[in-house]
């Protein structure tokens, strides 16, 4: 082969030459295969298609051989190659005898080549009575099925057509015949979930599902709407498919990896596989649908599950995530008294007591969402009203093993008094201060006790109630566990202020108890009533003993509070 020139050599003939600069890639049955190398190399990054750079030639004899099939008699043309014999020039003879029916020259060019296949296909259209139906098997052959379609449909034999595309799998056209009369519904349900999986294949899942739900195919329509995360057609399946179906279970899996808790509870709920569906719950963090479903299906293992979880947040100090678990879980008490440790904690660090006072809070907050659960669940089922008090005196007993928790709102009661004071001697009121601080004696298992009294000890001196001074002092002085230094400190203090105040205090406002029936007056200052024994409460807002009736009420943490001293606070 020369630059431009390409020769073909036949035994000792040497064909015509051919014009071309292409370079020879492959020559096989007569043809030679070629690629335009130079014109590839000039854009190699951006070559063009294939069909413009791949040039493929034919030889002189499979020219001479495809003119003369179309040309001379079918006859004639097996003895040329009889003459000159090569497989692909019998296959082509073989071919042109099919298409004019003349199937001896057929197979005996079949026979020729070797082709076992073409020998058996010319059997069995010879085998035909019809010369129709021939023509539309070999029409078949030469996949051309439209022409075979036509062909049957001329002889009135639809169903040959509809067997000849489904052979072929074209059930688009299959639904067409369809259309017209031939086959039954499952031919129909065959051919949707055909078209679907064509579109699967090619991940057009969209066309693939509407042909699934076409079919009926249950199983194939949830793969697809998973795969274009179509959640709210896949949970539409759940009601639709039949109790215990496998299927079901499929899709609880398909929901829970892809975190919807509440669809794959539903699913593995109808499926009948209720651990499946409280290990779904525990495994996206969902702890109180998993403890409902436990409840509900006597699935002890939950609370030590549950237990052991939470444990490893605390070994792992991730104290609010472990919080957070059991308010998932609705255990508000577990809850709590995690919160109320973390209070402890931080009260030994000497920490902010705003902090400690929202710390507090929370856990109360806890504390009371449980026993309103409680009591809503006894109320709307059908115990009695006294079931209901029992079931929360004995919920009481067995959840409050922390002490801290018998009244949940102490701890924020009294940093919420601890701060009033404060703010309240800051402010120059020394008589408020003095009454939110004699509040304070009643939280010593809270606050530290050299806190409570050194702040009502100020409190007194400064408001001039010196006999209250006297007492807080003499309570600072017996401390246990101080030093000598301090308490040395604190006799030298009392000793400089009582040498010129006698421990006394300013004369009283008396105010009538409202305790019932009873008809004794007791200071403005004190928070009980030493005749009949009644408690005063503190106004939330002065820190004063509520002695009268018109305050109002908190409905969350039911304090009280002075409307007065409300409207003055505005």
């Amino acid at each position: 082969m020369e630059k431009t020139r390409m020769y073909v050599m036949m035994g000792n003939e040497v064909e015509d030459p051919v014009i071309s600069s292409a370079y020879l890639c492959e020559f096989k049955d007569l043809e030679i295969k070629t690629i335009l190398l130079d014109e590839l190399f000039k854009t190699p990054d951006a070559p063009k298609p294939s069909e413009e750079l791949v040039i493929t030639f034919e030889t002189k004899s499979l020219k001479e051989i495809r003119e003369m099939v179309s040309s001379i008699d079918i006859v004639d043309a097996f003895n040329h190659v009889e003459e000159n014999p090569y497989p692909r020039l019998y296959k082509i003879v073989a071919e042109a005898a099919l298409l004019k029916l003349n199937f001896d020259i057929a197979q005996k060019a079949f026979v020729k080549c070797d082709d076992y296949q073409g020998i058996c296909y010319v059997n069995r259209v010879k085998k035909l009575d019809d010369p129709q139906k021939q023509k539309a098997e070999i029409a078949i052959y030469f996949k051309d099925f439209d022409e075979a379609e036509e062909i049957y449909k001329k002889i009135d034999r639809k169903d040959l057509a509809l067997d000849m595309r489904v052979r072929s799998g074209d059930w688009v056209k299959v639904l067409q015949l369809v259309d017209q009369g031939v086959g039954n519904d499952e031919l129909i349900n065959i051919a949707y979930n055909n078209i679907g999986d064509y579109y699967g294949e090619r991940f057009r899942w969209k066309n693939a599902a509407s042909h699934y739900a076409l079919a009926q195919n249950n199983e194939a329509l949830a793969e697809a709407y998973y795969k274009i995360e179509d959640f709210d057609s896949l949970s539409k399946m759940i009601d639709i498919l039949p109790e215990g179906s496998p299927l079901l279970e499929s899709l609880g899996e398909k929901f829970q990896g892809v975190g919807l808790c509440e669809e794959a509870v539903q699913s593995y709920i109808r499926s009948g596989n209720v651990r499946a569906a409280v290990d779904c719950c525990v495994l996206l963090n969902q702890w109180n649908q998993a403890v409902e479903l436990a409840e509900k299906h006597n699935f002890v293992q939950i609370e030590g599950l549950l237990s052991r979880y939470a444990s490893v947040l605390m070994e792992e100090n991730k104290t609010v995530e472990a919080i957070q678990l059991y308010r998932k879980a609705n255990r508000n008490t577990e809850a709590a008294k995690i919160l109320n440790n973390i209070a402890k904690d931080l009260s030994r660090s000497q920490a902010s007591p705003i902090m400690m006072k929202k710390i507090y809070i929370l856990a109360a907050l806890e504390v009371d969402s449980y026993k309103k659960r409680i009591l809503e669940a006894q109320i709307t089922g059908t115990g009695t009203t006294a079931q209901t008090l029992d079931s929360l005196i004995t919920s009481d007993i067995n959840t409050m093993s922390d002490k801290t928790l018998d009244n949940p709102w102490r701890g924020a009661e009294a940093y919420h008094f601890y701060l009033m004071a404060q703010r309240q001697l800051y402010e120059g009121d020394y008589e408020a201060a003095l009454k939110t601080s004699l509040r304070l004696s009643e939280y010593e298992n809270i606050l530290e006790t050299r806190d409570i009294y050194s702040l009502i000890a100020l409190a007194a001196y400064y408001s001039g109630y010196y006999k209250e001074c006297s007492k807080a002092l003499v309570k600072l002085e017996n401390i246990q566990g101080q030093s000598e230094e301090d308490k040395e400190a604190y006799e030298e203090l009392a000793v400089s202020i009582f040498s010129k105040n006698p421990p006394r205090d300013p004369k009283p406002r008396m105010v009538k108890c409202p305790g019932r029936n009873c008809a004794n007056n007791v200071s403005d200052i004190v928070t009980n009533c030493s005749e009949c024994g009644s408690n005063f409460p503190a106004c939330m807002v002065s820190g004063r003993p509520i002695m009268e009736k018109n305050y109002v009420q908190c409905k969350t943490c039911k304090h009280k509070a002075v409307e007065d001293e409300q409207r003055g606070s505005e």
